[in-house]
């Protein structure tokens, strides 16, 4: 299958890790592909999420992990058609809700975490052609 992504991020990852399904149960991910090292743990997962790919890279000397360096200075945007179920998913996967999902004056609806491996994630849908939901009886 050939992707042709505008933008693919490669998220660093901890040495040592196995268990990935963090994104697949979060996004829906698929795993196209995996690169693992002699004890099983990745080295490089390539992953796709509605045709859009990304990467998880075990961390190099040049390239370190938001665990490994006290944090991270990214915020991933991801645009989705519902928010709250992405979010739910993310939380009972083990993200930490770093913004609860509100709608913005500026016509988003957003909410925000931090997934287990220290990747901050802003979850985004535009809302300025949706109606306000009423309550007149219809």
């Amino acid at each position: 299958m050939k992707h042709k992504p505008r933008f693919s991020p490669q998220l660093v990852i901890s040495h040592g890790v196995t268990d990935i399904s963090f994104y697949i149960k979060t996004f829906g991910a698929k795993e196209l592909r995996r690169f693992s090292n002699d004890d099983g743990s990745i080295h490089v997962s390539e992953l796709e999420v509605d045709g859009q790919v990304f990467h998880l890279h075990e961390e190099g000397r040049d390239n370190l992990s938001p665990q490994n360096v006290g944090g991270s200075t990214v915020s991933i945007g991801l645009w989705v058609d519902d928010v709250h179920t992405i979010m739910a998913n993310a939380e009972a996967s083990g993200a930490i809700i770093t913004s609860p999902v509100q709608d913005y004056d500026y016509g988003y609806r957003q909410g925000g975490f931090t997934d287990p491996f220290g990747h901050h994630w802003l979850i985004e849908k535009d809302i300025r052609d949706e109606k306000p939901a009423t309550n007149n009886g219809n």
